[in-house]
């Protein structure tokens, strides 16, 4: 699903950006068709030196662990550290995994492009966006987060997502431009 300007401006929150420009943050996302009214929008965006298709592997092996800060969101296990030979995911799946026990659920794919997912009562949407003059192999990797529901704690979820998405990212960028 191709990103597209939104005609409404987000209102700031703590911790609601990081990464991010003020263009990519009125992009329209993927969740935004299944929270469409939401009480929280945080975005989040690294740039990979690495071309999409390699980013978009790992994006995909999110399934298998949430390569945030794995003594607190995977119960100490580590996240794995080469690819696996994973099939595409697909709506319905599990969305990662919290100590080898599935979490959430896969709502869209885009392969190379797009996965949307629900998990903990938010909908998240990591796009893959080229960046850099063709055939550079440069990817902005955007996350958009969004809740419906929870208005007094989504000042408190939006700096909680802001620490565990910013080493997420910053784990799965570190890993695309290693290679393998």
């Amino acid at each position: 699903m191709p990103l597209h300007r939104s005609e409404r401006h987000p209102v700031g929150m703590i911790g609601d950006r990081w990464g991010v420009t003020d263009a990519e943050t009125r992009l329209r996302y993927p969740c935004d068709e299944v929270v469409p009214r939401p009480v929280l929008q945080a975005w989040r965006g690294v740039t990979v030196h690495a071309p999409p298709g390699r980013v978009w592997r790992w994006v995909a092996q999110i399934r298998l662990a949430p390569y945030s800060y794995d003594w607190i969101d995977n119960l100490g296990r580590r996240s794995p550290r080469e690819l696996q030979d994973l099939p595409e995911p697909v709506p319905g799946e599990p969305f990662s995994r919290s100590g080898g026990r599935p979490l959430g659920r896969i709502l869209s794919v885009t392969p190379g492009t797009q996965l949307t997912a629900r998990i903990m009562g938010g909908v998240m949407s990591y796009v893959l966006v080229p960046d850099g003059p063709a055939g550079s192999d440069g990817t902005r990797l955007l996350l958009k987060v969004v809740t419906g529901g929870g208005r007094l704690l989504a000042p408190f979820v939006s700096v909680g997502d802001l620490v565990m998405a910013r080493r997420q990212l910053l784990n799965v960028k570190g890993l695309a431009e290693r290679g393998s």
